[in-house]
């Protein structure tokens, strides 16, 4: 921390919302001075990533990009075709408050530890629904597809994203089920 004894910062922890604290103590700062309360706590919507984990630097990006949309959990799925098996799960938490940080949002997304994609579906609750973007769907207007099975369900939505170079037959046929939307999926290329 750069900023010397008396300067002002705003803080939060994901939970009581945004405060002004006063940086104290003598020579370093040492801690800080609850001021004023700047804004109440905000809620994510009930939207939660399921996702097969990339390489270090897209996904982090994927996770920062998530958290800027909004999803309040992020889960990594591995799938028989995923690229990477060991998440770091820190790692991913400290993207999820700097991507918080960046954007102003108090609230802060879960990070689920990796499952097996079966797993995972086979636990989730068949009321919210799925979206599978899924790369072989032939999906023209993903937007009026999700449209149309909106009314099947009652709670939150699941996206799920698969590996790159798509999923395999026998994993794209576990997303079917009544409360499932196909739709098609094009992955945007992280930064190197």
């Amino acid at each position: 921390l750069r900023l010397g004894s008396g300067a002002n910062v705003l803080v939060f922890n994901g939970r009581d919302g945004e405060w002004q604290a006063a940086i104290s103590g003598r020579k370093r700062p040492e801690h800080l001075d609850i001021v004023a309360a700047i804004r109440t706590q905000d809620h994510l919507p009930d939207l939660h990533s399921g996702f097969a984990p990339l390489k270090h630097a897209r996904l982090d990006y994927m996770v920062q990009k998530a958290v800027e949309m909004g999803v309040s959990a992020l889960q990594p799925v591995l799938t028989r075709f995923t690229q990477v098996t060991r998440v770091n799960s820190e790692r991913m938490r400290a993207n999820v408050i700097e991507a918080a940080e960046q954007c102003g949002i108090l609230s802060l997304a879960r990070v689920e530890e990796p499952v097996a994609l079966d797993r995972w579906l086979n636990g989730r609750d068949p009321q919210r629904l799925l979206v599978f973007c899924d790369e072989a769907t032939e999906t023209a207007n993903p937007a009026a597809a999700i449209e149309t099975i909106r009314h099947v369900t009652t709670t939150g939505t699941h996206v799920t994203l698969g590996p790159e170079g798509r999923m395999p037959t026998h994993e794209r046929g576990h997303h079917d089920a009544p409360a499932v939307c196909r739709t098609a999926s094009r992955r945007s290329r992280a930064p190197a």
